[in-house]
């Protein structure tokens, strides 16, 4: 794993350079630092920083991609970068399902960030209409995780 140290510090480099991007591999992960997205291309399956949207494999695995909520769905976004857990633990059940009536504090997931399990409450009531990721996936800062139906 590698030093959040390290990777401050090369967002830091980054920054402060006339560079665009830096790639670096270590200790088996690879990590590409932009200041601009690259261009779409159908042909790269590689995953940057700045693309937030889930992989392609959420539609056949039964998740929906993400796409513009409708105007009654309340968005709800990843406040850090992290691991996305749909449980506590992997034999234990999913906090919620598509369908569940949640209500205002009611934990929706788990992000692991450095090693910390933070807990994602919910922040309004509703039903969640749409879990937009995959269980155990990396997420990005903004990512829209749910969508809930605040609904009558």
């Amino acid at each position: 794993m590698i030093e959040l140290g390290f990777f401050e510090g090369l967002i830091k480099a980054l920054d402060e350079s006339s560079l665009d991007s830096i790639e670096i591999e270590r200790g088996g992960t690879r990590i590409r630092l932009s200041k601009t997205a690259p261009p779409a291309s159908p042909a790269t399956e590689e995953r940057t920083w700045s693309d937030a949207s889930p992989p392609a494999e959420t539609e056949s695995a039964g998740m929906s991609p993400e796409e513009p909520a409708s105007s009654n769905l309340v968005d709800v976004k990843s406040p850090m970068v992290g691991t996305f857990y749909r449980s506590a633990a992997p034999d234990a059940p999913a906090y919620v399902e598509r369908g569940t009536r949640v209500k205002k504090g009611d934990t929706l997931c788990i992000i692991e960030a450095m090693k910390l399990m933070n807990e994602l409450e919910s922040e309004v009531d509703g039903v969640v209409a749409e879990i937009c990721i995959e269980n155990a996936v990396p997420i990005e800062y903004g990512q829209v995780l749910f969508r809930i139906d605040p609904g009558p």
